[in-house]
């Protein structure tokens, strides 16, 4: 089929989104989600697409998976659970703050080498004991610290100075931006500074879902490493984790509304909402790999209760996707 063109690469806006999802309440459709998607077969051939899949997006944190090859590539050795923590934005549990610090001493690095901004953990129960503690934000409880020590673990395999893993001319990044051109079939553009400090580029909704049925149908031990370690990937309970352990797809997400997974059979699927928001991504995209008939049993994940809308404490409406 033929994708809608967006002419000159321009950035995803509100005339090539359309409507996929919306939040009903009281049986009124009280908002909608737009945005795009794309869902393409192992080959990369288009199965099909939802507003303008050629339209430049950030897909900030679903670059990760493409960081991690690069970062294989300069050197970098790992077994299942570092491949998993260097490709997530995990919620900071103790599980994932060990992980990294597991990373960093493999490759002979320190906690005080990352530069992420020091925050709280985003899991309620890891901010709590934090608290209780009198502990307060870190760099490595940032949601990035694993992706980061990717990044320290390549520049030391390369022999470059640790201090400079964030230099936008650091070979690292050179590597990242040659991985995500080869497998998503275009050069990135508009690279710019991710909400952690890291690079990020912009390109096309459909080439994202291209890297990812193409990325991890050659990286099979990336792929099975994030199948057997779901919590590491993001954390309990959370979309991701959930259709992982759930669905067997690979999945992850970026932020400002963006969600990508493969299924088993290599279909996959990328989907940027194009307010930001993350409530409906996850379901959108499962909606569509259960389209493609790619995936089975996706009635739970969708009946999850984090799409109900609340009223009173008590279920009065719900997220519905409209793809």
């Amino acid at each position: 089929m033929s994708l809608p063109t967006n002419s000159g690469g321009a950035a995803l806006d509100a005339v090539g989104a359309v409507p996929l999802a919306v939040v009903e309440r009281s049986g009124f459709p009280e908002s909608q989600h737009l945005g795009a998607a794309a869902v393409v077969a192992a080959d990369g051939s288009v199965l099909s697409v939802r507003g303008d899949a050629d339209a430049l997006i950030y897909p900030r944190s679903a670059l990760k998976p493409f960081q991690t090859i690069a970062a294989l590539r300069a050197g970098l050795a790992l077994d299942a659970e570092g491949l998993t923590i260097v490709t997530s934005s995990h919620v900071g549990d103790p599980v994932h703050v060990d992980a990294v610090r597991a990373v960093l001493a493999a490759v002979g690095a320190e906690e005080a080498d990352l530069l992420t901004p020091a925050a709280w953990p985003s899991s309620r129960r890891a901010s709590d004991e934090l608290v209780r503690t009198g502990g307060g934000p870190t760099r490595i409880a940032m949601n990035c610290s694993g992706n980061h020590a990717g990044m320290i673990g390549a520049s030391i395999a390369l022999g470059l100075p640790v201090a400079d893993y964030l230099d936008p001319a650091s070979p690292v990044h050179a590597l990242a931006a040659e991985v995500i051109a080869e497998y998503g079939g275009g050069d990135p553009v508009r690279p710019g500074t991710d909400g952690c400090g890291g690079p990020v580029w912009a390109i096309p909704v459909v080439a994202l879902a291209r890297g990812y049925a193409a990325l991890f149908a050659e990286h099979l031990a990336l792929a099975a490493a994030i199948r057997a370690n779901p919590v590491l990937i993001e954390g309990e309970g959370t979309a991701t984790t959930r259709a992982v352990a759930a669905l067997g797809v690979v999945a992850k997400a970026g932020a400002e509304g963006v969600w990508c997974a493969v299924a088993p059979d290599g279909t996959a699927v990328a989907v940027k909402v194009l307010d930001g928001s993350h409530r409906a991504a996850a379901a959108i995209a499962v909606s569509l790999l259960a389209q493609a008939g790619s995936i089975d049993a996706a009635e739970p994940f969708l009946a999850d209760q984090s799409l109900t809308v609340l009223g009173g404490g008590q279920p009065v409406g719900r997220i519905r996707v409209l793809v």
